[in-house]
């Protein structure tokens, strides 16, 4: 009999797929939730489609008219073109800015998850996998990367290395990743007392194998879940770092820039440059935050 196969077939004996389906039935008898996957959806496909949908390439200067700022929603331009959602104080196009901040935002938030979600993982599967002085000293630099504020770690971070969307992603990851090695660890220590991993260990199958086909497939479910939040959080992160004037560059601006532009001009009653990127933004996040809590429910997770 061959360990490995035998491991495999033991691994792929626990799967839970009725808990899958599980999952996707609540949420589709959800109005509440089920509303939330929709816009969340429509969203999605609003930043990618925003280079073909947009009636303007906001980041595209020759294409912008200083005659044309901070026009009311509905206004016409010189060249007979009709905004929308009016236009800010370099002449853009509110709805294409929209469109092109969305997507702008929703980059940072999925590549900052995404990253942060590979070491976490990596952290607390090696941590909760080898124990020992290892996993205390994962854990120690964990418990002191969470013992700061986010947003603090953040600034220090950006001042040191700069402005830029990628430098932001980069903060972000630097930021989450302490939350998904200690949910991780958590899992992982919980499934390596189960039989299946005593049963691999038994076959004499090596360490890296049991740790990436055995204890990472059946750990990790907990920790996506707990990611789908999360990116609601990244997201939410870079809007502020935006605001404060951290964050993404004005050649490239985010929701949350777009919300600082149009700040100063509130009192002034020119709240569309302001207003609207904030609706689009709350609306991203709630779905977001609304799906992903709903996921969390139905695996019965809890975050760090």
């Amino acid at each position: 009999m061959n360990p490995s196969k035998s491991g495999a077939a033991i691994v792929a004996s626990y799967a839970d797929t009725p808990l899958r389906k599980k999952v996707l039935r609540r949420i589709r008898n959800r109005p509440t939730t089920r509303g939330a996957a929709i816009l969340l959806g429509i969203l999605v496909l609003l930043a990618v489609l925003a280079p073909v949908i947009a009636p303007q390439n906001p980041h595209d200067l020759a294409s912008l008219s200083v005659m044309d700022n901070r026009l009311a929603p509905g206004s016409e331009s010189i060249n007979g073109m009709t905004y929308w959602l009016g236009t800010d104080a370099q002449g853009r196009d509110m709805l294409s800015a929209i469109l092109y901040g969305l997507r702008t935002s929703l980059l940072v938030g999925l590549s900052s998850t995404v990253g942060a979600l590979a070491i976490g993982v990596a952290a607390g599967l090696v941590a909760a996998q080898f124990g020992g002085v290892i996993d205390a000293a994962i854990m120690r630099v964990v418990d002191f990367m969470l013992g700061f504020p986010s947003i603090l770690i953040a600034l220090v971070l950006l001042a040191s290395i700069g402005r830029g969307v990628d430098k932001v992603i980069i903060a972000i990851i630097l930021v989450q990743w302490a939350q998904y090695a200690r949910l991780m660890r958590a899992a992982a220590l919980v499934e390596r007392r189960k039989e299946y991993i005593e049963a691999a260990v038994n076959f004499g199958l090596p360490t890296r194998h049991i740790m990436l086909a055995h204890l990472l497939p059946n750990s990790i479910g907990s920790v996506l879940v707990v990611s789908t939040i999360s990116i609601a959080g990244a997201i939410t992160l870079e809007a502020t770092l935006s605001f404060l004037g951290v964050g993404v560059p004005v050649t490239q601006p985010s929701l949350g820039l777009l919300i600082a532009n149009g700040f100063e001009f509130l009192l002034s009653g020119e709240y569309w440059i302001a207003v609207f990127p904030g609706i689009a933004l709350v609306l991203l996040i709630i779905s977001l935050n609304l799906v992903g809590d709903r996921l969390r429910r139905s695996f019965n997770v809890r975050g760090s």
